[in-house]
């Protein structure tokens, strides 16, 4: 690891501190402006507005070499922020990656739209693809934080309402526990450059408008069953207060006898493949995602 870079990323994120005074659009334009301002989004990668049902959505599509393959990506910010734009990064860098197009959903945000709102949203735009003819067994679900959360929701959704499940998952640094009861939310708690317990509250609430976080769908990490679902892989950090979402996800994903990888990088922030081009451990995180996705969906 790059010391140097590590140390830039990690001011950088300190800086960018949202504030819990502000309204949700003042946040989410703050989300914008940090993203741009880094400037991740890879060559090589074509963007379209499109729909997915009633939802606005964007098409990441390779310039070369594309491949047979949907990436279903769900952008992150804890439910009440982000965007498919703010997201490029990441979907971007998978689709040069993998030759595989993305298609990522604009879906609702709180507080205008609590849960389920998000979880329906997602779970509509998997219908769409299905209802469009699409192989479950070449779409993938990926996303980061909040979207990473969607990936493994969506999924138990999808199971619920008797529709087959995609061929994978990818999480980054996935948010998994409504709860807040990890071990890693107050021993990463100043460690981690980004999240916080506090900084947490306020878009929790707004998501949960004052349901119980004891439901499947708000904290899979220990609550969901995870009988058969598709492969998963999960990346994240040692820094980050959600580190103990994705272990304790594997572990039920493990004892429910599914594939899982939990890939941990040392000393690395909240979603960091999205950092890649300005961290060596994001791009290399980035690669074994990829390699991961072309192993599992159907060619």
């Amino acid at each position: 690891m790059s010391r140097e870079q590590r140390a830039k990323i990690d001011r950088m994120l300190r800086a960018s501190q949202s504030d819990a005074t502000k309204s949700a659009e003042e946040n989410r334009a703050g989300l914008a402006a940090l993203m741009a301002t880094m400037k991740l989004v890879p060559e090589g990668i074509r963007t379209t507005e499109t729909t997915l049902g009633d939802r606005r959505a964007v098409l990441v599509e390779p310039v070369e070499h594309p491949r047979a393959g949907t990436i279903l990506y769900f952008h992150g910010g804890s439910f009440v922020s982000g965007s498919p734009e703010a997201a490029l990064s990441l979907t971007g860098g998978l689709v040069v990656k993998t030759g595989f197009r993305a298609l990522s959903p604009a879906y609702r945000l709180a507080p205008e739209h609590p849960f389920p709102a998000a979880i329906d949203d997602t779970l509509a735009a998997y219908r769409v693809l299905l209802e469009r003819g699409e192989d479950p067994c070449a779409i993938a679900f990926a996303g980061d934080s909040a979207g990473g959360g969607l990936t493994v929701t969506t999924c138990l959704a999808a199971r619920a309402a008797g529709l087959p499940l995609p061929a994978a998952i990818v999480a980054f640094s996935p948010g998994l526990d409504a709860t807040r009861t990890g071990e890693s939310m107050d021993a990463k708690e100043g460690i981690d450059p980004f999240l916080s317990r506090e900084k947490l509250k306020p878009p929790s609430a707004m998501y949960l408008a004052g349901q119980d976080p004891h439901q499947e769908l708000l904290s899979p990490a220990v609550l969901a069953d995870l009988t058969g679902f598709p492969p998963i892989l999960l990346q994240v950090g040692t820094n980050e207060v959600l580190l103990d979402d994705s272990t304790r996800l594997a572990a039920r994903a493990r004892n429910a006898g599914v594939d899982v990888i939990l890939d941990v990088t040392a000393g690395v922030p909240h979603a960091f493949p999205s950092f890649a081009g300005v961290l060596d451990e994001a791009d290399q995180a980035l690669d074994r995602a990829a390699l991961f996705l072309a192993q599992q969906l159907k060619r």
